[in-house]
């Protein structure tokens, strides 16, 4: 397997920092390892003192981020930077410095965490943290996520693509041949069992809103040259760290899209259905958020990656009949978003994360294709 990603952040949309090393204390803490199905695991370093991690070898892990248990704000005005080895090369890579992610999730988190480093494999990492005027949170600890090589299952790995309207090639059981008006043929979507998720991490329930009227598009800041046949790689790491570390119920978004075009699911409950999601804070009712796994600050998107956006937007909204070139009105549920909670705020049917919260993301690039992107959902709904 290729993974060319360099350290980037991923979920919380913001971009890595590099700054100058500085002297922190080195305390040995004791890492606790948890095992999933597939050889996926978390393992924990402990923080109590808030100091940091001397540089360490570790078992192999792709991804990282440090947790505690509290708000996101328990780290303001904190300085957290870490560095990592290279498993292949034994390098260790500049410092990077971590934010805490409060642009994603659940509208009421129960912990905080920082938005999550992209590594690739990596076999080394130290870590140094400066706290804020809070002191140090309860519970802070360093999570290094390896995704492992997916849980089996004998479930189905595809959705398979429903036919354009008047097609003459016969449609998949249960589906239809002609669309209703507004509607759009399904993408092929990859399951969760296509990429291998272990289902006994989630949780068992589900959780549903009113009618997905909006699509929001993110962007998970992982480079952008990624081998496609990484992307079930990262969006298990994603996983394991939204549920194990953040303490989400289930991945944070409701689809992921490689940039080979590849339409992944994501938060389980049924794609057809309104799954509640936890990606844009505040607007996660009545809405799915679509994550195009890559960085599209500066680096453009592929055609078919936008392609693949177009026809998950136009299939998720024409479901009922939301026009994805329209406006939809939704209310805010969260002060914490750029709108005070119980604000009702007029969205473009297809937005940017940027556009409910203060973040970058879903990039530059990307978020100037937006306009061009929403023209080709409604001509699919249209066909």
């Amino acid at each position: 397997m290729r993974l060319s990603l360099p350290a980037a952040l991923l979920a919380g949309c913001t971009t890595a920092l590099l700054i100058q090393p500085a002297a922190t204390a080195t305390p040995e803490p004791i890492p606790q390892r948890r095992d999933f199905a597939g050889g996926g695991s978390t393992t924990s370093f402990p923080l109590p003192a808030g100091s940091g991690l001397a540089p360490r070898g570790t078992d192999q892990f792709e991804l990282l981020g440090l947790g505690w248990d509290g708000p996101a704000d328990a780290l303001a005005g904190a300085v957290v930077r870490v560095r990592t080895r290279d498993a292949a090369t034994g390098r260790w890579t500049d410092w990077h410095r971590l934010e805490a992610d409060s642009t994603d999730g659940p509208d009421h988190a129960a912990r905080g965490a920082t938005a999550p480093l992209w590594t690739g494999r990596s076999n080394g990492v130290a870590v140094e943290v400066r706290p804020g005027p809070a002191g140090v949170p309860p519970g802070l600890r360093l999570d290094l996520v390896d995704p492992g090589n997916g849980a089996a299952s004998t479930a189905a790995k595809i959705l398979p693509a429903e036919p354009p309207t008047g097609s003459s090639a016969e449609p998949p059981a249960g589906s239809s041949a002609e669309q209703p008006k507004g509607q759009a043929p399904r993408p092929a979507i990859v399951t969760r069992a296509g990429w291998g998720a272990d289902e006994s991490l989630r949780d068992p329930d589900f959780v549903y809103t009113g009618p997905v009227r909006e699509v929001f598009v993110h962007h998970t800041d992982t480079a952008a040259d990624y081998a496609c046949g990484d992307a079930p790689r990262v969006i298990r790491a994603i996983y394991q760290y939204h549920v194990k570390t953040n303490g989400w119920r289930d991945v944070g978004y409701n689809f992921l899209i490689d940039r080979c075009g590849t339409v992944y699911e994501g938060r389980a409950g049924g794609v057809e259905r309104p799954v509640h999601g936890a990606h844009t804070l505040g607007f996660n009712t009545d809405s799915a958020g679509i994550a195009a796994i890559g960085n599209y600050v500066d680096d453009q998107p592929a055609q078919p990656l936008l392609d693949g956006l177009a026809t998950i937007a136009a299939w998720k909204l024409g479901i009922t009949a939301q026009p994805a070139g329209g406006r939809t009105k939704l209310t805010s549920g969260s002060s914490a978003s750029r709108y005070p909670k119980g604000t009702v705020v007029d969205f473009d049917a297809i937005s940017g994360h940027r556009d409910a919260v203060a973040t970058e993301c879903p990039g530059t690039a990307l978020y100037a294709r937006l306009p061009d992107l929403r023209a080709t959902a409604a001509g699919l709904q249209a066909s």
